[in-house]
Order: structure tokens, then C-alpha cells, then sequence
């Protein structure tokens, strides 16, 4: 999949430098002692920006990890390579649990190479959210398995939806509404209410496992402007396939991913029909292979609109063909069984790779970046210089659009001469002096967010905003003034965590307990056998 990059540098599809830039921002953050970064300093030209705070944090630390070890020109395409052997080996397992060892194989490579995820690395470089793919496979077979092995699910089953969360939080959503699903469907065909249970204590679960990043980006979501993910161009309605804005390139990538789904759809719509006597030897599995597919087949067509409006954060998953990551799962073990010849697989193979090549070649070819481009964004985190943020996570009430990337670290918005000295600039730590002949105020290149708090002359002081750019004012009296800005752990943040080392310490227990269980009654069956 990825031997085009060998020749032609980097692909940079739609997210590739908002994923990039955080990689190396975080990796910078590292060096200068903040393991787990929460505000992006560098964002909007270093006026900054709280992305780590809403943004979940597995992509951009291995991501950072990677550039840290490798080469940043080498980052990304191993980030791919490691994500989609994640899948493929996830994959992998559920199938075998069905399937021969071939037939398996199979599976995992149709996974790992499904049209959307090709949509994904090509086009979109949503790293996000194709580290969450991996864990889809995983979703099914562990709610297959919780009437075999009854609560013994809860806990791995917590474990997939909370990694969801730390992963990506659109997939998280589907993720979600998939186990729910998932569990109604074997609790219907299985005749075990119990299974809606166990799917439900799972989903406690995983929301307690993943409180030290939900609790704070629930609770801070008023402190920025997130009703911009729902703005035009990304919104669901927008998005439905086959729709036409006036915008023309989002039209031609609507088109190009619609071409995908829609062949996507028909050939899982063939191979169950090929596959349907399969329902006999495996009900509970058919069964939930044709809801999950068709919820997703469903919502990505405009008659679904109210359920995008009103259903619970369905509307946060902004793009509907972003289902088509839950259809792969159906994808790759449907045409694995429908077609038990190598013919025809090759030729459904061939067909799929066609399209691709034609959308690639007739509606929208690939963006690259070369070595000197990853370079240069490098040089920008390095430098100080920054980068373009994402509107979302600016504070509320600051408009990114109207900032000056030229103003200075601080200055003094009064009358008279101010002498001032940058001590430190840290991405939570700012330190400076300022002699003024007057009182005034001190405009920072920083926006203002609650979390930052100013201390003048060793005295807490209440900062206020400047109108329109949302930057920091912090009043000064006349003569010398030390000021210290520094970013404080607020008590969402604190309560989050602790939450989170409460469910951590009670799902250790848990294991524990259900391990000594598991041996006792092994070790009592031996001695009846005895």
C-alpha cells in the first residue's frame, strides 16, 4: 500500500499537516520536560491554542514517539505501516475464531487494504482515525464471545471502547452506537439478555478508563469555539453521499468517496446474498454483520438526517461516510466467505484497486510533500515561528483571523516608555519583566483561556481579553513588574484523573480477581478428573 511513497515523497492528504504539526509539537514539549502537553503554543503563529486538551491523545503521542526515534520524513509512512498491521492482526483474530487459517489471512488483508482505508492513507491522512480501525475487529469479537464467556467481557470489552475514546472522537461515537447494536443483536439471537448488561457495564467502563481526557474535554468545551466542527463543509448534511455544495472541491472528494461506498456497498450486499447459508452455521454473527452493516449503509444516505439531528453526539461524527470504517469489518469477512475461489477473489480484488485508480487518476489525484517540505515545517516548530491552528479549540470569543503574526512576545498599551525582557516563553510557562512608567496594561501574543493564571510581583491578578484577537491583557502598576503566566492544572483536569486511577485500580482488581477464579476452577475440575 505504501510503495507509491517510496517514489513520490510524503502523502499529505486532508489532515496530514494538522496531525504533523501536533507530532511535532508534542515531541518539542517533551524536550523541554511536559510529558503530557495540553495547550499547543505553537498554534496561530504562537498565539496558541488547547488541541491536547480536546484532541485524544494516542495518535499524536506515537506520532511524536515515532518523530522522536525516525526521521519526520519517515514518521508518517511508519505510523501507516504500524497501524495497519495493527488492523490486519485484529482482524486476523476475529476471523479465526470463524474461519480457516488462509480464509483468515485473507480477512485481515482485505482489511487492511479496504477501499476506505485506501481513502483514508491517499486522500485524507486521518491518522486518528485509522488507529481507531484496528479496534473494530476486536469490538465484534469480544461481544461475540460474552455469552461463552460472561462477564469475563466486561473488562476487554471497556478496554476497546475507552482505547476508542484516547483515539479518535468521532470513531469513539460509532463505536458507541456499535456495541449497542452489536450486544442487542446477540442478546436477541442468543436469548441472553444478560449480554445488554455486560455491553453496558462496558461502556461505564471505558467512559471511567478514559475520564482523564472526557471529563476535561466535555467540561472546557464552553471555554472554545467547538461549534466550529460543525461548520459548513463539514457538517452531515454536507456530507451525505453524492451531495453538491458550492463548494467545488468538496464536491469532487464527496464524489470520490461516494464511488467508494457505494461499491463498497454492493459488494457486501452480494456476498452476504452469496454467503446466506453461512446464517445457518454462525446466526449470531450473520446477523450482526447485516445490522452494523446496514446502520452504516443507512446513515450515510441523506433520508437519515434525523437520526444524524437528534440521536445522542451523533451529529460530532460530522462525516457520515466515516461508517464506512464499520463496514470494513463486513467487508472483509463477507467477501472472504461469499467467494471461496481465488478467482474470483482476484477479481473482486482487481475491481476494487480499479476504482481506486480511477478515482485517482479521473476525479482526484493524491497530494505529496517532499523531504524539504516536512523540513520546513520542522524548521517553523523549532524556530518559534508556528503554524496554522485548527478554529475549534481557539478560545471563545478570539478570532484567529484578525491575530498579527508579526506582534511582539508582550507589549504595553499605555502611555509613556516600557522596558521589557523576556525571561522565559515556555508552552506553559511565560516569564518576563516590565518597566513602565505608568499603569497600564500588557497585551501578550497569547490567547486567553481559564486555565492560564497571572501572578505580578509574586500577587495573583485577574487577566482580562483584549476585543476581537482574544489575547491576554494583564494590568501592570508603574515601575518594575515581574509577571508570570503560567498554565495550572484545573480541577476538571484533576477530577478527571482521579476517576480514571479509581476505574484503572478497580480494573486491575477485577482481572485479578477473575485470574484466581479461572485457576481455582481449573485446578478443581483436575481434581474431580482425578
Amino acid at each position: 500500500m505504501l510503495v507509491p511513497t517510496l517514489f513520490l515523497g510524503n502523502l499529505s492528504g486532508h489532515d496530514f499537516e494538522f496531525h504533523l504539526n501536533s507530532w511535532m509539537e508534542v515531541q518539542r514539549q517533551w524536550t523541554l520536560g511536559i510529558a503530557y502537553p495540553r495547550w499547543a503554543a505553537l498554534a496561530h503563529y504562537g498565539y496558541g491554542e488547547a488541541r491536547f486538551i480536546f484532541y485524544p491523545p494516542v495518535s499524536w503521542m506515537l506520532g511524536a514517539l515515532l518523530g522522536a526515534v525516525f526521521s519526520w520524513a519517515a514518521a508518517s509512512d511508519l505510523y501507516i505501516w504500524l497501524v495497519l498491521t495493527l488492523s490486519g492482526c485484529s482482524m486476523f483474530l476475529l476471523a479465526r475464531h470463524w474461519l480457516e487459517r488462509r480464509d483468515a489471512i485473507l480477512a485481515a488483508v482485505l482489511y487492511t487494504a479496504n477501499p476506505y482505508y485506501l481513502v483514508i492513507v491517499y486522500w485524507r491522512s486521518a491518522f486518528a482515525e485509522l488507529l481507531a480501525g484496528a479496534l473494530l475487529p476486536l469490538l465484534l469479537l469480544w461481544v461475540s464471545r460474552a455469552d461463552e464467556e460472561a462477564n469475563r467481557v466486561v473488562i476487554p470489552l471497556g478496554m476497546i471502547v475507552a482505547a476508542a475514546w484516547l483515539s479518535n472522537a468521532p470513531a469513539a461515537v460509532m463505536v458507541n452506537y456499535s456495541l449497542a447494536l452489536l450486544v442487542l443483536v446477540m442478546a436477541i439471537t442468543r436469548r441472553s439478555p444478560r449480554i445488554i448488561l455486560y455491553g453496558a457495564t462496558a461502556v461505564v467502563l471505558a467512559a471511567g478508563l478514559a475520564a482523564f481526557y472526557l471529563l476535561p474535554a466535555a467540561y472546557e468545551a464552553k471555554w472554545v469555539n467547538i461549534a466550529e466542527v460543525l461548520s459548513p463543509g463539514v457538517r452531515p448534511v454536507d456530507n451525505f453521499l453524492f451531495t453538491i455544495t458550492a463548494d467545488a472541491d468538496h464536491n469532487r472528494f464527496n464524489f470520490l468517496v461516494s464511488l467508494v461506498a457505494f461499491a463498497e456497498i454492493v459488494t457486501v450486499a452480494a456476498a452476504m446474498w452469496l454467503a446466506r447459508n453461512w446464517r445457518r452455521r454462525n446466526p449470531s454473527l450473520w446477523w450482526s454483520l447485516i445490522a452494523w452493516a446496514g446502520l452504516a449503509t443507512a446513515l450515510l444516505f441523506r433520508f437519515s438526517f434525523l437520526l444524524w439531528e437528534h440521536l445522542p453526539k451523533l451529529r460530532f461524527v460530522q462525516l457520515p461516510w466515516r461508517w464506512l470504517l464499520c463496514m470494513n469489518v463486513a467487508f472483509a469477512l463477507t467477501v472472504t466467505t461469499a467467494w471461496r475461489r481465488w478467482l474470483p477473489r482476484l477479481v473482486i480484488c482487481a475491481a476494487m484497486l480499479g476504482m481506486i485508480l480511477f478515482v485517482w487518476y479521473r476525479l482526484q489525484p493524491p497530494w505529496w510533500d517532499s523531504a524539504a517540505d516536512i523540513a520546513e515545517m520542522h524548521q517553523n516548530i523549532w524556530s518559534g515561528q508556528g503554524y496554522d491552528g485548527a478554529d475549534e479549540y481557539v478560545p471563545a470569543g478570539a478570532d484567529p483571523y484578525e491575530i498579527d503574526k508579526d506582534a511582539p512576545l508582550v507589549s504595553f498599551e499605555a502611555a509613556g516608555p516600557a522596558r521589557i525582557q523576556v525571561e522565559r516563553w515556555n508552552p506553559e510557562s511565560r516569564t518576563f519583566t516590565a518597566d513602565v512608567s505608568g499603569p497600564g496594561k500588557l497585551v501578550l501574543r497569547l490567547f486567553n483561556y481559564p486555565a492560564w493564571h497571572a501572578e505580578v510581583n509574586g500577587e495573583m491578578v485577574a487577566t482580562d481579553s483584549l476585543p476581537v484577537t482574544g489575547q491576554v491583557v494583564v494590568p501592570v502598576r508603574a515601575g518594575l513588574n515581574r509577571v508570570t503566566i503560567t498554565f495550572v492544572r484545573t480541577s476538571d483536569r484533576t477530577l478527571g484523573g482521579i476517576v480514571s486511577f479509581i476505574f484503572f485500580l478497580g480494573t486491575i482488581a477485577a482481572f485479578l480477581i477473575q485470574r484466581r477464579r479461572s485457576s481455582f476452577a481449573a485446578s478443581r475440575a483436575g481434581q474431580e478428573n482425578l
